[in-house]
């Protein structure tokens, strides 16, 4: 594959991102030539996590060997994010969600008054100023994951709690970024990136409820963008959250099927924002 071949490059930007975060809390994980598997923890608060990465020949197989991993790990729950379409978790008692679309914005300039720097973007949104920072130390990372939480948000994970679901040691792991948008001074909105070293992926675009509709998404995305001029960026859009998406340079590259287990569980969480 070519280092910028879309959408498999997002696909990988995805099970490295949560490779992460397993490699953080400790967590097991597999990584195949197609498939990257994580163990959603002792907790039982995250479900284990697939990210197809290859597209496949054999639907069935594919999905009894990841039947036989999950029979290891005694599965609780499941998310499985399939960005070719061809599984069908039904047959093992799973429910599909609506297809999201993979999204990629290859470098660009933001356009004018969008020119800032990674430390900080002041906002224009709808006259209310905000304000960009990445979080470098663990009580940043705390903000930025309660208003992910909170935000997104993440109902397994309410009433928040610090480090359940961005332990601070992923501030040493190399490529891996939180992000807090301020408004007025209170936090606001958040974000997670990951840079690979091909591209660098966004994830949990979350806003709080008292400041949606005043542009802090927009700031927010725009600082990572800001911050990796070099870099494409890939994301996975909500129907809500794909408009913005494509006002600031984002194209449709795949549809993704997200699948959850068991069927009566919570919510599948998705990976961009609302």
């Amino acid at each position: 594959m070519e280092q910028h071949t879309f959408p498999e490059a997002a696909h990988d930007n995805a099970a490295a991102f949560w490779l992460a975060r397993a490699r953080a809390l400790g967590l097991h994980a597999v990584r195949t030539a197609g498939w990257t598997a994580v163990h959603g923890g002792s907790d039982g608060l995250d479900a284990h996590r697939v990210v197809v990465t290859r597209p496949y020949s054999d639907p069935e197989g594919l999905l009894a060997e990841l039947a036989g991993l999950f029979r290891e790990w005694g599965t609780g729950r499941v998310c499985l994010e399939d960005p070719y379409g061809g599984l069908d978790l039904a047959l093992y008692g799973g429910e599909g969600a609506l297809a999201q679309a993979v999204m990629v914005r290859e470098p660009a300039p933001l356009g004018p008054g969008s020119g800032v720097g990674p430390a900080a973007r002041p906002g224009t949104g709808r006259g209310s100023g905000v304000e960009v920072r990445e979080a470098v130390d663990g009580d940043g990372l705390a903000v930025a994951e309660r208003v992910v939480v909170e935000g997104f948000p993440l109902p397994a994970r309410l009433p928040w709690r610090r480090g359940g679901l961005l332990p601070g040691a992923l501030l040493g792991e190399p490529g891996w970024r939180a992000w807090v948008a301020r408004r007025d001074g209170a936090p606001a909105g958040a974000c997670v990136s990951y840079d690979d070293g091909s591209v660098v992926g966004l994830y949990w675009v979350a806003t709080l409820p008292d400041h949606r509709s005043r542009g802090v998404a927009r700031a927010v995305v725009e600082a990572v963008l800001a911050a990796h001029p070099g870099r494409p960026a890939t994301l996975t859009a909500t129907l809500l959250g794909e408009p913005l998406y494509r006002r600031l340079g984002f194209t449709e590259r795949a549809l993704s099927r997200w699948w959850r287990y068991p069927a009566s569980g919570p919510a599948v969480p998705t990976a961009a924002d609302r």
